[in-house]
Parts: C-alpha cells; structure tokens; sequence
C-alpha cells in the first residue's frame, strides 16, 4: 500500500582501496593534543587520549582531504554495512567507520579532534552528548542513507535531528541551519507518474541588513575575553584515576569566539523570517510517505553556516476505482454468472486509461487476472513497472424469473447426462 522508499542520491567514489586502521583492533595514537597532555604523567596525571584512531578507522593521512575521505568511507561502509556482511563484528565496525567518517568530513569537527581528541567532541554540546548522527554527516543525513542507493534500501524515519553541529570558530554562531518540514499531497496519478509542483515555504533566511552576520553594520566583532576567540574553554576533571582535561562551549560567548553588537533587523541571530515559491519535481513511483529531499532550502545557516534541507512528505488521494499496492495495482471487474460461463469482454481501468479485458469462459467468481506491466513505475527506475490485477466477482439473481429457471433447469439437466457441473 504505502511505499517504504525515499530518494537518496550518492555515488560511490573511486579512491585507492583504504587498509583497515587500529581502531578496529588495538588502541590507535592519540591526536596531538592527547600525546601532549601524556607529559604530565610524572605529576601523576593521565593525559588525553582517543579511544580510537579516526584517520586509521578510514585508512587515511592526517593531510587527507574531503574527497579521499569520502571515498575511504563509502568503500569501507559498503564492505561492513549489516545489510551486506553477515560477520558478527560487522555491525560495530560500520559504525566504528560511520564515527570516524561524522567526524572527518566536517572541517570543525576535525579541528577539534585534531586539537583535543574525543574529549574534545564530547565536551562539545554542539554535538548531542557525544553522539553522532544529526543532519550535518558531509552529503547525507545519517550514515545510511547512500545504501538506499547502493543497495536499495527503504526509508528510514524523519531526520528530526534538524541541523546539529558546531560550525566556524565557534559552536552556536556558524550552526548548520535546521531542516524544514513540507507535507505535499498528490492526485493518484500524480503520485505514479511524476509532477513538477511549485509550493511555497516559510523559513529562516540570510538578514539582508547583516548579510547573515548577526552584527549590527558600521561595527566590528571583537575577540571574546574569556575564550580568547577559540569558542571554547578547556576544563580540568579530577578523577580517582588522573586528570582529564575537557572542551566546553563558552559561556561567555556562547561559542561564537567574538562579541559584537548585535544587528537590529535579525536581533543578532542573522536570520529572518521569509517565504519563497521553490518547484520540485516529484519522480515517478512514489507513494504515501515518501520523502524528497530538496538540499539547502532548509532555514539558513548562522552566520554563515551551511544551510539546511528542505523534506518534502507525500500524501495521495485516493482513488475510487484502483487500489496501490506497491508497484502493483488492485481493481475488481464484476460480470453476470452467464459471462462467467460463456466468456466476456469488459473495460477496466487503469492507470494507462480504460483497457479491455478479456474474461475467459468458465472464469470462476474470485479469480484474479492479471494485465502485465500496468502498474505503478519502480521508483528509482521508471522502466520497470508493476501489474494491474483485476479480481472477478460473478453475480447471480436473486430472484430469478420462470424462464430464466426454465434455462437454467435445461442446463443442468444437460450437465448432468454429461457428468459435467457448472
């Protein structure tokens, strides 16, 4: 009935084949960061270390770029991704990959593992609690989403994530922006066939006074006082067994790294309330809850942040005469016990138009034809298509007439010298 598939988009990239790092075995080096707090274990503290090698889980350099990133993780992703490796350790090393790959792929992040390690990122509130998986993950929402392509995977739930993340100098200031909800609804044949629709939204938009600053024109930013401008403040944990040192956002600045007075038109936010007409257009295929994802046309960024996405879910109407399910379609064509006996012609309809159908003689009440290749478009590949299967339904009188009873008395009277039976 409804369908269980979204569109995703992704292609695999072609980077030389990356080696398995420690972190899916021993303990990997920690980031500089953590070997440079190590000097202070004399004093009896225990300096900072990773728990796992990010650059090794991808098999990477530390100078390795967004691309041979990406590439590093999709082939590793696809190797280990449950759907596809039955080993028992498969499913943690996916998401061992998938950690590394959140992490590596966005600029800030990397900054801050590279400076701090992990602790870096779970001291950092623009990161759920030291969980991953927002809306910021490089060019898809969640580590699962290139295997709707790759493998033809359903849709997962809502990215209710929104937008999470630290961006710029600092956390809150160059967030990415959060994602935006849009509810369409389709005529049947819309949905099976495809439409360009134009809707129109409301989201958070660039402040043209600021240009998307948050700081009120004519002045400048200054460097905050008590994070000197990093956006963030290092605290120290003392614990039974040594010191840790923890980033944190600054409360002085909220992580924005700077102080400024803020823009009058956007309160300082950098964003405005705004309507804009977008046109999408709808693939063939697709069915109630089915989501498209319309990229960065969600509410823009802070201060510059990239901007969100734009979630477009289907609803369809209704149609009285044809039932979907999946790519099949269900109708129902009711003819007289006499065409049931002798054969008959009956129109049906379909997603094409009205198609005549041939009803065999002897066709039994209940019995299903079926019109090849009648159906719905597969989504994703609209060359194939699905079945239209018509299920009969034979009527008989409920109050025959005396020459009607005549007949039928003649026929059984013959079925019965025969051996035969209607």
């Amino acid at each position: 009935m409804a369908a269980r598939r979204a569109v995703a988009q992704g292609r695999a990239g072609g980077a030389r084949p990356p080696a398995m790092g420690p972190a899916l075995g021993r303990r990997a080096p920690a980031p500089r960061a953590a070997r440079a707090a190590g000097r202070g274990r004399a004093a009896g503290a225990v300096g900072v270390r990773a728990e796992a090698d990010y650059y090794s889980t991808l098999g990477v350099g530390r100078g390795a770029d967004k691309k041979a990133i990406k590439s590093a993780y999709r082939k590793l992703a696809r190797k280990f991704h449950p759907d596809v490796n039955k080993e028992a350790n498969a499913e943690q090393k996916f998401k061992e990959i998938s950690n590394a790959y959140e992490v590596l792929s966005d600029d800030q992040k990397r900054s801050i593992y590279d400076r701090y390690g992990e602790a870096g990122l779970k001291g950092s509130a623009g990161f759920g609690g030291g969980g991953f998986g927002g809306a910021g993950m490089g060019d898809f929402s969640s580590p699962f989403d290139i295997f709707e392509s790759f493998f033809g995977g359903g849709g997962g739930g809502f990215d209710g994530g929104m937008g999470g993340g630290m961006g710029g100098r600092g956390g809150r200031a160059r967030a990415k922006g959060e994602d935006e909800r849009y509810d369409l609804r389709l005529d049947f044949l819309e949905a099976v066939f495809g439409c360009e629709k134009e809707i129109s939204i409301s989201r958070m938009d660039k402040c043209a006074t600021c240009t998307g600053s948050g700081v009120k024109p004519g002045t400048s930013p200054r460097a905050c006082s008590t994070c000197g401008g990093s956006g963030q403040v290092i605290s120290t944990v003392r614990t039974p067994i040594g010191t840790f040192q923890q980033a944190a956002i600054c409360p002085n600045c909220n992580g924005a790294g700077q102080t400024n007075e803020g823009c009058a038109a956007c309160g300082g936010d950098g964003r405005v309330k705004a309507s804009k007409k977008i046109s999408i257009r709808v693939p063939p295929g697709v069915d109630k809850d089915s989501r498209l994802r319309v990229r960065g046309e969600g509410n823009a960024g802070r201060q510059g942040g990239e901007s969100g996405d734009l979630f477009v879910v289907i609803s369809v109407k209704d149609d009285p005469d044809m039932l979907r399910d999946g790519v099949n379609v269900n109708s129902t064509a009711t003819i007289s016990y006499v065409d049931a006996i002798l054969g008959t012609t009956v129109k049906v309809k379909t997603v094409d138009g009205p198609v005549d159908l041939q009803v065999p003689a002897g066709t039994q009440p209940g019995t299903t034809l079926l019109m090849a290749k009648r159906g719905v478009p597969r989504l994703g590949n609209n060359t194939l298509r699905g079945d239209h299967l018509v299920k009969v339904k034979v009527t008989i009188p409920t109050r025959p007439t005396s020459d009607e009873k005549k007949k039928v008395e003649e026929i059984k009277e013959l079925t019965s010298k025969s051996g035969s039976w209607l």
